[in-house]
């Protein structure tokens, strides 16, 4: 089994800390993620696009939130 295909079975939960490996490397990191409820996604999800965006919290309040971003962009961290 392909990894891609292994990681998008992964659930992500609300507040979950997560990985960002976008395309904004600057933020790259650890995040919590939460759905995204900003007007845009609110207004897309109301026009039937199912494919949920997420914020991503800074744990520790360190940078900037991030807001929708793509599942393809997050994977949950990895617990040691």
């Amino acid at each position: 089994m392909s990894d891609t295909l292994f990681r998008s079975a992964e659930l992500i939960e609300p507040y979950d800390l997560v990985v960002y490996a976008g395309s904004k490397s600057e933020f790259h990191g650890f995040y919590e993620a939460v759905p995204c409820f900003c007007r845009h996604c609110i207004h897309d999800f109301a026009r039937g696009r199912n494919d949920v965006r997420y914020e991503l919290v800074d744990p520790w309040g360190e940078s900037a939130q991030l807001r929708c971003v793509r599942r393809a962009s997050i994977r949950p961290a990895r617990r040691v």
